[in-house]
């Protein structure tokens, strides 16, 4: 517009440079400002504490899904550990008052234990009928160690049924060989 104005001025000349002049000098006052102080922005913390928030929520969610998942993940303890597990169940009955309840604990566990092992009907049995049945079976773990479960099933029978009571150290020496039974015919580890 200015170039229009001094076009159609050019004949006046030098009026054209002062309009042209004093619009300059309008247009950089208004252009050329005092400082102001800075503009507060209400709410600034809103928009970062609801960020956090959101990540808190998200971490607790992640957190509680993986152990949800992790615990349907573990592995189940093997035949052997339920068995070492349910002597040590019994252990804490290893006195004399209870000896009866230490030796029906620790004669289920084993009886259960062979029952699921080796796939002989050993709990709804007496002793005398599990231990003929075990002279027919043909496995090798198990008749090898039938002395030994003999030995072990009749204590227990004497303190279940007679009512006899057992020192510590007998009831201590049950609970180890029932034990190692548990342990020498336990599965291989997988590899």
């Amino acid at each position: 517009m200015r170039s229009i104005l001094c076009s159609r001025h050019a004949a006046r000349g030098s009026s054209c440079l002062a309009l042209w002049a004093g619009s300059a000098l309008a247009e950089s006052a208004e252009d050329i400002r005092d400082i102001r102080g800075p503009k507060t922005v209400p709410g600034s913390w809103v928009l970062p504490a609801l960020l956090a928030g959101a990540i808190v929520v998200a971490l607790c969610a992640y957190a509680f899904w993986r152990r949800r998942r992790g615990g349907a993940r573990r592995r189940s303890p093997t035949l052997s550990e339920q068995a070492l597990e349910r002597l040590e169940k019994a252990r804490p009955l290893m006195r004399p008052a209870t000896a009866r309840e230490f030796g029906i604990a620790a004669s289920e566990a084993i009886r259960s234990y062979i029952e699921k092992r080796f796939d002989v009907v050993a709990t709804q049995r007496t002793t005398e009928e599990f231990l003929q049945a075990l002279l027919q079976n043909s496995n090798e773990s198990l008749a090898r160690h039938r002395a030994l479960l003999a030995e072990f099933l009749q204590q227990c029978d004497f303190v279940k049924f007679a009512g006899a009571s057992l020192a510590v150290a007998d009831m201590e020496s049950l609970f180890r060989s029932a034990r190692d039974f548990v342990l020498e015919t336990g599965a291989p580890p997988a590899a």
